[in-house]
Parts: C-alpha cells; sequence; structure tokens
C-alpha cells in the first residue's frame, strides 16, 4: 500500500459550502476522509455522483497530471489544479512518502482519464519514457492496451477514470488480470468505473458513491450489478416502453 487515506485538512476547507463540497461523497470526504484498506479500489456510482471528481483530484494530489499521464513528468505541475485537487492530502506508508518525495525519475504512476487518453496516447507515442507503438493506427481499445502494456508494470500509484470506455468484454477481462496482478505486485490503484466486470477483480475494495455519499459494499450488493443482471435476464422489461 502506498495511500492509507486521503483527507482535507480543515484549514484547507472554503468558509461557504460551494462546488464541489455540495456533492455528497465530496461532503462526507471533507468530514471524514475516505480510507484506503487494499491495493486496488474502485469507486462506483452513477453519471453525476462524482466519482471521476474524487480520481481527478486524487490524482492531482499525488502529483500526476489531470489531463492524464504518468508520474514524474517534467511540468506536470505546471498546469493549474481542480479545486478539490488543491484541497486534498493523502496520509502514506513509507513506500508511498517515497514515491512521492523522491525524484521524478522514481515516481511510478499513470493517470488513464477515457475523455483525454486516445489524444494524449497519439501525442507521445514513441517518446522516451512511454511506448514504441503508433496508437494512432490502432483502435481506442488497442491503444488502451498499448498503455496498460506499457505504464502499468510497476509498484506505482495507477489512477483510472471510466477506462472501460474503449474496451470489450474480453478486453476488460484482460484489465482484471493486469489490475489483480499489479495489486500483487505492491502497487496500489485507484479506479472510477461503471463496469460490473471490473469491479468484479478479485480482493478489490468497492467505494459506491451516490446520494448518500459514499460507502463500502460487496460486489454482489452493487447497484450497477442489479440493473446489468436484470436487465439480461429479461431485456423486454426495460424496452417494452419503446412499442408504446
Amino acid at each position: 500500500m502506498l495511500a492509507l487515506r486521503a483527507f482535507i485538512p480543515e484549514e484547507k476547507l472554503p468558509r461557504r459550502t460551494q462546488w464541489p463540497l455540495d456533492v455528497p461523497c465530496v461532503a462526507q470526504l471533507a468530514h471524514e476522509g475516505m480510507t484506503f484498506e487494499r491495493p486496488v479500489t474502485f469507486i462506483v456510482g452513477e453519471n453525476g455522483s462524482g466519482k471521476s471528481t474524487l480520481v481527478e483530484a486524487f490524482a492531482e494530489a499525488w502529483g500526476l497530471d489531470g489531463q492524464g499521464g504518468r508520474a514524474g513528468r517534467k511540468y506536470v505541475n505546471d498546469r493549474p489544479k481542480t479545486a478539490l485537487g488543491e484541497m486534498v492530502q493523502f496520509e502514506t506508508t513509507p513506500a508511498g512518502t517515497r514515491q512521492r518525495t523522491g525524484s521524478r525519475s522514481n515516481r511510478k504512476g499513470y493517470f488513464l482519464r477515457a475523455e483525454t487518453a486516445f489524444g494524449f496516447m497519439n501525442f507521445v507515442s514513441g517518446m522516451r519514457g512511454y511506448w514504441d507503438e503508433d496508437t494512432a493506427t490502432m483502435s481506442h481499445g488497442e491503444g488502451f492496451l498499448t498503455v496498460f502494456g506499457a505504464m502499468f508494470r510497476e509498484r506505482g500509484f495507477y489512477v483510472m477514470d471510466e477506462p472501460e470506455a474503449a474496451l470489450s468484454f474480453q478486453s476488460c477481462l484482460r484489465l482484471v488480470t493486469l489490475m489483480y496482478e499489479l495489486g500483487r505486485s505492491g502497487a496500489q490503484i485507484i479506479c472510477a468505473t461503471h463496469s460490473p466486470i471490473l469491479a468484479s477483480t478479485p480482493d478489490a475494495d468497492i467505494i459506491e458513491v451516490g446520494d448518500h455519499g459514499f460507502r463500502r459494499t460487496e460486489w454482489k450488493d452493487l447497484a450497477v450489478v442489479d440493473h446489468w443482471r436484470r436487465y439480461l435476464n429479461n431485456p423486454e422489461a426495460y424496452l417494452r416502453h419503446l412499442r408504446d
């Protein structure tokens, strides 16, 4: 483990409640912090629940570029952070402290943000410290898998925001395998997802966010798992209104 807890110090809180502190999961983070109990953590919730806001801030607080990319980039800290990224801090293990305060060349990690990933991948393909393949000639899914294979290999801090966006069923399973193996190697992963496949990664911790704030839950009890199970068992129950 590298990070044990994310929190917002009282002195960092604004004097009045404003976005994003009015989002329930962010408000709870400000009130009590979020602990990380296992090497792989999934943050699961509906659109607008705040899960992407959380993982973006976690990436920035760790020193990763909020637009995506690897740890140790020379100009990563030149970009202005999000409001929440400016507030969040981490309690870390000794290994986590060494990761964050060591030289740029020794910092290991990556923030994969689905909405900006493909353009960034095409820009850095072939650059030193990335990968040799030309992702511009690949599908989105192939490009994502190239990034996973090249950048998600060491005992670093990895943050992902909806990586399933470009992945097929089989590719999601490949990512499950990679995350499981990374977690066992000493790396730490925090991933926001809608995918019941990714969330089923063995030994992962699952935090569900919503109007309630956030809470730990089991895979079988996730709302998204229940919805997919019901839909696959009986699509007509969801689609019959289309014929009305």
